[in-house]
């Protein structure tokens, strides 16, 4: 089309490098981008009812599709609220650029109605955030600032005044392209060699494996198996590696198993590949630590190695294998996979329906989901307890896929990282598990969904606390204060809002809800009340970690709660 003005340049370089939709809330300062939308069928413009969900939305997008997408904020608060979103998204490396409107160009500075400062704000969670103040600096800002999120992985930012999109454009857009796909970085043969040696010389090797192996699945396994090395996943490998995977014992971390924390303790090497797993209590005191990763600012991010190699994993294993002698000793693989089978078994036994009487279990209402979704599912889950029944109960084949907040860890993620994924695959069935506290949170996006008509399924875990919260508090020795929810119903809401709405009471109204709401054609919810005192500990419990849960049964006895307590004990504790 012919261009008139900046807003029309913008628009049409998103549509010729592919973007397709941009999430936000309409505001003033946003006319003249959402008036070049509104005539063109190539993209189009994707009403949320909080900014904060656009760049949820826009996050699960990128990360689900590699590919860049867009959110848009209006001056001032409208693009402030982006801000938890566009950090989820930079800190989960997934390509984003957010355009924030600003005030009239001429009062920047003036302490003007609604006035900030956005080329500022962002520059924490974003890789490039910058100010347009002229026409002539544009498409060159936004395409600067595409290619950025794109090559680094994170947000980009482009403040521009609402006065500015409305100028005229001084220039055609130069066509950009971005590309397909991030370059394959190699190896140095000097580095591949070395690490074959350390690998070589250690009896016992266990391997920590994740996001980065995500294109490198079949030569992890081969070197798995060469190295009779068992596999400990972190949360965001999960999808990636854990599928068709003999060697695979678990995660370790605080959502992990006893087996994946043994494995990394057991090792007398472990091999790092593509995870900057955070938790430095959880890597072995004394094995060799060796890491593998193409940014070469994560080596030794996290734990002190012995040696590093930048390159991508899958680039650096096909160098690595051909110089790996044959299948070694096994018992160390042997020992961590029965040490699985036995944390696997003590997992499977809480993930029962229960007999007469007993409240409904969340571990199996997630075992459920696990069993009835479809082969290509995409779920999205909230932080706390449903990240936790997700990591241990969902079971990845190579299609499904599982993201939420795992980085950020930001509550109220899922629904809008549902929406995001569901527009994204509108023939793939997604999920978002959602806990109590972070549906309330964006209630609103209830509306968006029946808005869009989107068929998203929304399982809400109701256990009218944010019990993940009043966890830490208890193992920290504190009485728990201000986790009590006082939750609507939240089905009903569902039906208001002109969704499916259906609720499980008991262990035997959980299936065919379930099966109800995952064979609807539109969107769905299903209210499932959970059992509140179901307790989530870490594979390693410390004896520090005893004090002070005991300190917290001291206080509860001592304030008149021992009924919690009791029921407490009477609750099976997976350690």
């Amino acid at each position: 089309m012919s261009l008139h003005r900046v807003a029309d340049l913008l628009v049409d370089t998103l549509v010729g490098a592919g973007v397709r939709r941009i999430y936000g809330v309409a505001g003033d300062s946003l006319n003249g981008i959402t008036d070049s939308i509104r005539p063109r069928k190539e993209i189009a413009w994707v009403p949320v009812r909080h900014e904060e969900s656009a760049a949820f939305a826009a996050g699960a997008e990128a990360q689900l599709t590699g590919r860049l997408a867009v959110c848009a904020g209006s001056c001032g608060p409208g693009n402030l609220h982006l801000i938890n979103g566009l950090f989820d998204a930079h800190r989960s490396r997934a390509p984003v650029l957010a355009i924030a409107a600003h005030i009239p160009s001429p009062e920047i500075g003036g302490g003007y109605f609604q006035e900030t400062h956005p080329d500022q704000l962002f520059r924490e969670c974003s890789h490039y955030a910058e100010l347009v103040s002229q026409p002539e600096q544009m498409p060159r800002v936004l395409e600067i600032a595409m290619r950025t999120a794109l090559a680094r992985e994170g947000v980009a930012v482009v403040a521009l005044p609402g006065d500015v999109a409305l100028r005229p454009a001084t220039e055609e857009p130069s066509g950009i392209r971005l590309p397909d796909r991030r370059p394959r970085t190699v190896p140095a043969e000097p580095d591949v060699a070395r690490l074959a040696e350390l690998l070589a010389g250690a009896a016992k090797v266990t391997i920590l494996a994740g996001a980065g192996c995500a294109e490198a699945h079949d030569a992890l396994v081969t070197l798995a198996e060469r190295l009779r090395a068992p596999i400990v996943h972190t949360l965001r490998g999960k999808p990636f590696v854990e599928y068709a995977n003999p060697c695979d014992v678990g995660m370790t971390g605080l959502l992990g198993f006893a087996s994946g924390y043994h494995a990394l303790q057991a090792a007398d090497l472990v091999l790092l590949l593509g995870t900057d797993f955070p938790y430095r209590q959880f890597y072995p005191s004394k094995a060799t630590v060796v890491q593998v990763d193409v940014r070469g600012e994560q080596i030794g991010h996290r734990v002190p190695v012995a040696f590093g190699v930048v390159g991508d994993v899958g680039a650096t294993l096909e160098a690595l294998l051909p110089r790996l002698p044959g299948p070694r000793d096994g018992r160390h693989l042997a020992s961590a996979l029965a040490d699985y089978g036995t944390s696997r078994e003590g997992l499977d036994a809480l993930a029962t329906e229960g007999g007469p009487g007993s409240k409904i279990h969340p571990q199996y209402v997630a075992r459920l989901l696990n069993e009835l979704a479809s082969e290509d599912a995409v779920f999205a889950c909230d932080v706390g307890t449903p990240t936790v029944w997700a990591a241990r109960y969902l079971a990845m084949n190579g299609r499904r896929r599982l993201i939420g907040s795992f980085t950020h860890a930001s509550m109220a993620n899922a629904l809008p990282q549902a929406i995001g994924a569901q527009l994204a695959f509108p023939g793939r069935q997604v999920i978002s598990m959602s806990g109590d506290g972070g549906l309330s949170m964006l209630l609103g996006e209830l509306l968006t969904l029946r808005q869009l008509d989107l068929p998203v399924k929304v399982v809400v875990f109701r256990n009218d606390a944010l019990a993940f919260v009043a966890l830490e508090m208890e193992s920290a020795g504190f009485l728990p204060s201000a986790t009590d929810l006082k939750n609507p119903d939240f089905a009903g809401l569902a039906r208001s809002a002109g969704l499916l709405g259906l609720s499980a009471t008991t262990p035997g109204e959980v299936r065919p809800a379930l099966v109800e709401a995952l064979a609807h054609p539109g969107p769905a919810l299903v209210e499932v009340a959970v059992d509140r005192q179901e307790i989530v500990l870490p594979p390693s419990v410390d004896l520090e970690l005893v004090r002070k849960f005991g300190l917290f049964v001291v206080k509860a006895v001592l304030s008149g709660r021992g009924d919690e307590v009791i029921d407490l004990a009477k609750t099976t504790l997976w350690r």
